[in-house]
């Protein structure tokens, strides 16, 4: 299956199972590939090396959305107070 340089080969389910070989040797040459259930994406396959190099990184999909949101970028953007009003105020 070729792959485009934009975004990672997809493989129908049966199709990845009846052509495994290559699916693993394409994520061996750093090409991860997407295996699609009823053309939903639902795994990705990748090399060893470079899953291993995710979760040392901690960029797995299992760290808590929590995570995310204190570890992302601050948002100074230089307001000083927010006044909030009570609905019956509006």
């Amino acid at each position: 299956m070729a792959r485009s340089r934009s975004r990672p080969a997809r493989w129908a389910l049966q199709d990845a199972k009846n052509r495994f070989s290559e699916v693993v040797d394409a994520a061996l040459r750093g090409e991860p590939q997407v295996v699609t259930r009823r053309g939903v994406e639902t795994a990705v396959i990748i090399a060893h090396d470079a899953y291993v190099r995710m979760v040392s990184r901690g960029q797995t999909a299992q760290r808590p959305f929590s995570d995310y949101l204190l570890n992302g970028p601050r948002a100074d953007v230089g307001i000083d107070r927010i006044r909030l009003r009570a609905r019956d105020e509006v």
